[in-house]
């Protein structure tokens, strides 16, 4: 969904978060994470991220019950990869119970996340973008 609809859409699950959503919104929200700045309801594909951090390429879905053994998130994770996106999801009685807990493991997950937009980046290139002249396997002289 794109456009003037997927604004619109977008829009009215932010004006009505689940208790969980607003839970976490209220400690991801204003960079608060290690200074990532996280949007909420982000149009990808055919879907809506919970919440998404760009930057990091991560979505954060917060799921009910009714998603126990769920082929659809199957699916959308699947999308939401093909777009780029690493996905971390969390029950809503983790986000209500334990909220110390979901920060550290978003917090942990960012702070191993590659660097924007070097997460499809060639193996052989240098920090700089550049590709390796050593990149060879026998490179250092071994053979």
């Amino acid at each position: 969904m794109s456009g003037v609809a997927g604004t619109k859409r977008a829009r009215s699950l932010r004006k009505a978060p689940t208790d969980a959503e607003a839970k976490l919104w209220r400690h991801l929200r204003n960079r608060h994470v290690l200074g990532r700045k996280f949007v909420r309801q982000l149009p990808i594909g055919p879907y809506f991220a919970d919440f998404a951090c760009r930057e990091a390429d991560l979505v954060i879905e917060v799921d009910g019950s009714q998603h126990a053994n769920s082929r659809r998130d199957g699916q959308r994770t699947t999308v939401l990869a093909e777009h780029g996106f690493a996905v971390l999801r969390f029950w809503n009685n983790d986000v209500l119970l334990n909220i110390e807990g979901v920060i550290l493991a978003i917090s942990e997950h960012l702070a191993k996340a590659p660097s924007p937009g070097l997460r499809y980046a060639k193996a052989d290139l240098s920090p700089k973008g550049e590709v390796a002249l050593d990149a060879s396997p026998c490179a250092g002289g071994q053979t």
